[in-house]
């Protein structure tokens, strides 16, 4: 094994247990970490500028597949998914996923830089400054507005690479719905993005070049691998440990961090 290719596991190693762990911490998800590192893991490598923030944001939501089906799962076992929401919001995320998908594969590296950029600061300030107990609306978007809402959480992930969690809890609770059934049905549109999103960024990514070694488009098989299982191992400690920590501390804290990296993610964008 070259020492190149013994950096890039190494990295994403890393990467992966990180991910899982802050993922299970503070229930977000890996995608707000895995994306940035990977971006700068591609970086290291030098992968082409015109692909490796495709590749970054590709690989991620690959990555969500499996985990988005594990939470979702586990949550109904816990009776916290409101079957009813999906059913009706499933179909309007899913197509915004893979309209998020099919606008990546002719978007520049700095589109989506800024993307990533400003949508991590949202969420960077709902997780240090929001509250779960807050309402604006007396129940969820219905008809036109609903798809426009569900269309936007899919379009917005799937540009991210993120599973969705974030941007569906937060509207979950302004609608008045509990946060335990918010996060437990949030999971559920991570699945219904990752998977229709994982696959545009495949077929958009098919024949570019540039590409990292063992790559199926804009998705890295080796990420896919390494992250899935890596973070599937570490979610459930970060999860038990979120339960043992003072939680509104840390995420200040982590909301702080994640704005940093936001702001860095835009730095490159506009360098």
């Amino acid at each position: 094994m070259s020492p190149e290719i013994a950096w890039f596991v190494l990295a994403l190693v890393a990467a992966g247990l990180f991910a899982g762990f802050v993922g299970g911490l503070f229930g977000i998800g890996g995608g707000a970490v895995v994306v940035p590192a990977l971006y700068l893991i591609f970086t290291a490598l030098g992968v082409d500028e015109d692909v490796r923030m495709h590749v970054a944001v590709g690989t991620s939501l690959s990555t969500i597949i499996a985990t988005s089906w594990r939470s979702l799962t586990a949550h109904r076992q816990a009776g916290a998914v409101d079957f009813d929401v999906l059913k009706t919001w499933g179909p309007w995320i899913m197509l915004g996923a893979v309209a998020g998908a099919a606008v990546a594969g002719i978007a520049s590296t700095e589109a989506l830089l800024l993307v990533f950029g400003f949508g991590l600061l949202l969420i960077a300030a709902q997780m240090g400054l929001g509250s779960p107990n807050w309402r604006v609306l007396a129940d969820l978007p219905r008809g036109a507005w609903r798809a426009l809402t569900a269309g936007a959480i899919g379009l917005l992930s799937a540009l991210m690479g993120i599973g969705g969690g974030a941007f569906g809890v937060t509207v979950l609770t302004l609608s008045g719905r509990p946060i335990h059934q918010a996060v437990g049905t949030a999971s559920g549109f991570g699945a219904a993005i990752a998977l229709p999103a994982a696959l545009g960024y495949a077929i958009a990514g098919w024949g570019r070049e540039g590409l990292p070694p063992w790559s199926l488009g804009f998705v890295s098989l080796p990420g896919f691998v390494l992250l899935a299982a890596l973070t599937a191992i570490t979610a459930p400690l970060g999860a038990q440990l979120a339960h043992r920590l003072p939680q509104l501390s840390l995420k200040r804290a982590f909301a702080v961090f994640l704005a940093l990296v936001a702001l860095n993610m835009l730095r490159e964008a506009f360098s």
